[in-house]
């Protein structure tokens, strides 16, 4: 569903509406859109996992209802002295053993993947607080070499304009390039909080007197909606995170503007 009205903060400066389709919906049961290529891995690892899950299942439970069908004791009257098969013990180690090992393959490459820092052209220092988000892109200074930095709290409801997600809008959005390795630090100021962001596929642990670091590089542009993963008190439900994902030339445009405030 497109939606035909901006927040007013939005950097989209040709206009054009947002499609708000990378956020929770009603009964979903299934994951978000992908927007990086680390989300892109998880979903296909998903799926790879759900067609070993699927068969194991329908097997289990087809020797379940076999063995419970023809072992009852109106279909047996007499037991079995039967108590061991080497063969059939052997195929029920070796073959979960050669699950295993397929499917530790793509796991752990997606693993690392998720782990690596490639290059990062841009920094973001994310730290969270009872019960709002701080950022610091401190790569850009001002002439007074002050780095850009801003809070980020949860506009109210009765706040809302038309278009615009209950719980899960902010004041000011944290505004990313597309197609470029950006690195984001994380931390906290009071308790434990967790940056969270679905589509982007990214859930890192915002510790008190620690940096975490993740990586994302966003395929395309869009609005990203994400919540605070951690219980952190009694509004941890109200601290959402929106990163607004926009084309490189708007991204400059919007720096240039926030070394201007």
């Amino acid at each position: 569903m497109f939606f035909n009205t901006l927040a007013k903060n939005s950097v989209l400066l040709n206009c054009q509406p947002i499609s708000h389709c990378d956020a929770a919906e009603n009964w979903q049961v299934g994951f978000q859109d992908p927007a990086t290529p680390i989300m892109e891995g998880i979903i296909n690892l998903h799926h790879d996992l759900m067609f070993f899950i699927v068969i194991v299942s329908v097997f289990v439970s087809w020797m379940l209802a076999r063995a419970l069908w023809h072992f009852d004791k109106v279909q047996n009257t007499s037991a079995s002295s039967l108590s061991h098969g080497t063969l059939i013990e052997v195929i029920w180690t070796v073959t979960p053993a050669i699950i295993l090992l397929v499917i530790a393959v793509p796991s752990f490459s997606l693993l690392y993947a998720m782990d690596e820092i490639i290059s990062p052209a841009i920094t973001i220092k994310t730290l969270g607080h009872q019960w709002y988000w701080s950022y610091e892109y401190s790569d850009y200074t001002n002439n007074s070499d002050e780095a850009i930095a801003f809070d980020s709290y949860m506009i109210p409801e009765e706040d809302l304009e038309f278009g615009q997600l209950r719980l899960l809008e902010v004041d000011n959005r944290l505004v990313v390039p597309v197609n470029t390795h950006i690195r984001v630090i994380v931390s906290a100021a009071d308790v434990l909080h967790s940056w969270a962001v679905p589509s982007l596929g990214i859930k890192c642990d915002a510790i008190p007197g620690r940096l975490n670091q993740t990586s994302m590089f966003v395929k395309r542009e869009g609005l990203y909606y994400g919540q605070c993963s951690e219980i952190c008190g009694i509004n941890h439900g109200f601290m959402p995170i929106l990163v607004e994902a926009v084309s490189l030339p708007n991204y400059i445009t919007w720096i240039y503007n926030k070394l201007d405030d």
